[in-house]
């Protein structure tokens, strides 16, 4: 369960949301949503609340990771097009916002994470404040052993890439879409249409600039 809020947030996410409008995000489920979700709760600490609000500040978070700037969270969320029902990976759980954002939206969220330590952390949060998303320890880059031969509707990638992974892609279902950042040093902020089982039926758009965490083989213990 969500906990009763304060004014001063209330305000502060109503001029984060209004910034967001004026940077052009459209989606109105979407404005409601991070208008509704108190993003410092993810954070926990109090010194950084207000920033948090900045549409332009990303903040570390524990084992090294960050929760990404508004403005990111909600570019990466309209391009994905999520609608209720949709079943949708989250690969980077990080500290659950943007899943919470997921799960707000309507989607059946399946989110992964490589740090145990965050893993746990951020399990606990959302099973406190009653988001049903299933959570998973891993990396990603081959899929995900634990939900073998389950497809997705959409994937959402909340690192960056070296390069588009094929194993994500093959748990993507025809007509899927999956929102990533890839590139080495500097990265692209990637759409890409899954139109058919081969590659060569894969439409990519390009949607500018990225910058993410790099994404990391193996689970850190």
């Amino acid at each position: 369960m969500i906990p009763p809020d304060q004014p001063k947030y209330v305000a502060w996410r109503r001029q984060m949301v209004e910034s967001l409008i004026s940077r052009g995000i459209g989606n109105q489920r979407l404005l409601d949503v991070m208008r509704k979700l108190p993003r410092h709760i993810f954070v926990g600490d109090t010194l950084l609340d207000r920033i948090l609000y900045d549409v332009d500040q990303a903040v570390a978070i524990d084992c090294g990771q960050t929760i990404s700037k508004p403005y990111t969270v909600a570019w990466q969320t309209e391009l994905l097009d999520l609608h209720p029902m949709m079943t949708v990976l989250e690969v980077g759980t990080g500290s659950g916002y943007q899943t919470a954002i997921l799960c707000e939206m309507g989607g059946r969220v399946f989110t992964v994470e490589r740090q145990a330590q965050l893993f746990r952390k951020t399990k606990k949060l959302l099973s406190d404040l009653n988001y049903k998303a299933r959570c998973f320890l891993g990396d990603c880059f081959n899929g995900l052993p634990e939900m073998k031969d389950f497809y997705y509707d959409r994937i959402l990638v909340t690192c960056g890439a070296p390069e588009i992974p094929l194993g994500l892609m093959q748990m993507l279902k025809v007509g899927g879409v999956m929102v990533i950042p890839v590139g080495v040093g500097a990265q692209r902020m990637l759409r890409i249409f899954k139109d058919g089982e081969d590659p060569s039926q894969w439409r990519i758009e390009d949607h500018g600039d990225a910058h993410f965490v790099p994404m990391l083989q193996g689970r850190n213990f």
